[in-house]
């Protein structure tokens, strides 16, 4: 079966998503992403991410550009017949990102294909992506947010369920894809519990277009974690996760054990005032002592190069469909 039997037809998707075969975006995990990650990730035929804030200084994020284009555009040179996926970068658009006009300075310099964006919505974000032909997909945990995002200029929407890892919503997939769908005919991408083949054709049954899977990706070898985030990965199921606002402001998905090696009690964390929400240093201190993760980790069982792991949903993916025809 060839890859272009895993999409099914729609007339609607702009720019690059247009030619992505296989329906997976890898989430921007931050501090994790990498240009080593993303690269493994399109080259396995999944859209692969990072965060613009993922490089430290911010004078980094155009060396990781031109390393991602330049590495990228030699595969597809020597491989025509099997091109790497289209690549995004997540730009933080909260007011407590200082970075966000210079970064998407590089981004339109570099030609991102696809923008990612969250925590806000800015028309001019979206404008600079269109000026060179780049498609912004914008992350939502509710109705309301989505539709402000495609007033201001987004094209599509990455809708963030219960169970996502990190920051995430509490609304069903069922609900919130079918109350998207009630308004939007663009491309939407469903977030939430998703690290397996069957989820990913699940996703697609219910109206969206793409899988949005994250919490996967931290289990491999590529993967900027510690030893022991991806080991706890492997271990943990849904029952190892907690869901909290006490470390960014805004409610997230955490392992755990991290939390309790971290000297808290996860039954008694304290509630953030979203207004304090940080994401430079100590945000990054955070986020790198107390581990993100999504509730679908059940279906990682053990640490594997990128390459194996997307070879696993697109197997998995295939196995569902055929028990369905």
């Amino acid at each position: 079966m060839s890859d272009q039997n895993y999409l099914r037809p729609r007339s609607a998707l702009p720019g690059a998503l247009a030619k992505l075969k296989f329906p997976v975006i890898a989430s921007p995990l931050f501090i994790i992403s990498n240009p080593e990650l993303l690269i493994a990730q399109c080259i396995a035929g999944v859209v692969g991410s990072m965060p613009a804030l993922n490089a430290r200084p911010s004078s980094q994020l155009s060396d990781w550009l031109a390393q991602i284009t330049e590495t990228l555009d030699a595969h597809n040179k020597a491989n025509p017949d099997r091109p790497a996926a289209p690549f995004a970068v997540n730009q933080i658009v909260h007011k407590s990102n200082d970075r966000l006009e210079s970064d998407m300075q590089v981004c339109v310099r570099y030609r991102v294909p696809i923008i990612i964006t969250s925590l806000g919505a800015r028309p001019e974000i979206n404008e600079a992506a269109h000026s060179y032909g780049g498609v912004v997909m914008h992350d939502v945990i509710n109705n309301k947010f989505a539709q402000k995002a495609i007033e201001k200029g987004a094209d599509g929407l990455i809708a963030v369920a219960a169970g996502a890892g990190g920051h995430a919503g509490v609304k069903s997939p069922f609900a919130f894809i079918q109350e998207l769908r009630e308004w939007f005919n663009g491309p939407i991408a469903l977030s939430g519990s998703i690290a397996n083949g069957g989820a990913i054709l699940a996703a697609q049954a219910m109206g969206a277009d793409f899988a949005y899977i994250g919490s996967a990706f931290i289990a491999t070898q590529e993967a900027r974690a510690s030893q022991e985030y991806k080991e706890c990965i492997v271990s943990s199921n849904s029952d190892d996760i907690v869901y909290t606002n006490a470390f960014t402001g805004v409610n997230g998905n955490y392992l755990v054990p991290s939390i309790i090696n971290a000297g808290l009690d996860p039954e008694n964390l304290p509630q953030k005032d979203s207004s304090s929400m940080d994401f430079g240093s100590s945000s990054t201190k955070a986020w790198r002592d107390i581990w993100g993760a999504g509730q679908g980790i059940g279906a990682v069982h053990g640490i594997v190069p990128t390459q194996e792991l997307v070879e696993r949903l697109k197997r998995e993916y295939l196995e569902a469909r055929a028990r369905l025809l």
